[in-house]
């Protein structure tokens, strides 16, 4: 039996990340999920809105996405994105608890003839999978074992922060250690290698607008991910994925490695792991260093 979510995508679905949302996208019918887009939706600010138009205006975004998703229903709202979840979950969470920042939103809302109270539930993908899906529902669509690929589980550091431990948020992992990401992983029959850089920052928006600050901070996580023999590292996060994977060629350049290992997203893993086409679901051609050894398993 199938729950319904209303899913907000995100900026990154549509373009950096299109292969987490076609994946997501892919499986979500397999594992009882069925998604609904918000409609009409909006960028929810990412991780420069507030610093660029302050608090209000950034929380705007978020509240807009929030009344069009009321409008649709009372189903929770999930996101795949660690900053669209950070985002709209936190304005969420202040709209029910701040009447003043609930008014202020409420009166900008109405210059659209909109409004939003607080009563929906903002999810995390991840949580979603965890907490509603289970890992034995996602074992049992596994038909295509992804027996000897070794994986990196990467999870960022946004993912899990602040609200993975919350009673709102689901209380599904750690902070400091979180196991979900390896638990997807094992669940399709890879390797999960112990990873101790799983929640280490790759310098999130930083390295979109000033790489060379942060180069050191993904050269960590590459140089384990290369000494625990990964094939590949997977993560949630489309920034994540994006700067771990887009910078390698920098990194190379600058520090003299030759680094060249795949970023794949979980629900790429999945996709393959169900027995799905590598490319029409797993999205595995949207990747910039191609995931040649997973692709190679795909039916």
């Amino acid at each position: 039996m199938s729950k319904k979510y209303t899913y907000y995508p995100g900026c990154s679905s549509e373009a950096s990340a299109k292969h987490l949302d076609t994946s997501l996208r892919a499986i979500a019918p397999k594992l009882g999920v069925e998604l609904e887009d918000i409609a009409d939706w909006n960028c929810c600010g990412a991780s420069v809105g507030e610093m660029a138009a302050g608090h209000l205006a950034n929380a705007a975004l978020s509240a807009r996405n929030l009344a069009q998703a009321r409008e649709q229903g009372e189903q929770d709202v999930m996101t795949p994105c660690a900053a669209c979840y950070l985002n709209t979950h936190s304005a969420n969470e202040e709209i029910r608890e701040n009447p003043k920042l609930k008014d202020d939103l409420n009166e900008a809302l109405a210059a659209a003839g909109k409004s939003y109270d607080g009563d929906l539930l903002v999810r995390h993908a991840c949580e979603v999978l965890v907490n509603d899906v289970g890992l034995d529902t996602i074992k049992e669509q596994v038909t295509n074992p992804l027996k000897g690929l070794k994986v990196a589980g990467y999870v960022g550091c946004q993912t899990v922060r602040p609200f993975a431990g919350t009673d709102r948020g689901g209380k599904y992992d750690t902070y400091d250690d979180p196991e979900f990401l390896d638990n997807f992983i094992e669940s399709t029959g890879a390797e999960a290698v112990e990873f101790e850089n799983k929640t280490s920052c790759c310098g999130g928006s930083v390295s979109v607008m000033s790489p060379d600050k942060t180069l050191h901070l993904m050269k960590k996580i590459l140089e384990e991910a290369v000494a625990k023999d990964a094939d590949c590292i997977a993560t949630p996060c489309p920034l994540c994925q994006t700067n771990v994977e887009m910078y390698q060629a920098d990194i190379n350049t600058k520090f003299g490695t030759n680094f060249n290992i795949p970023v794949v997203f979980y629900s790429q893993l999945m996709a393959v792991a169900f027995g799905m086409d590598a490319n029409k679901d797993a999205a595995l051609n949207q990747n910039i260093i191609k995931a040649e050894k997973l692709a190679g398993m795909a039916k």
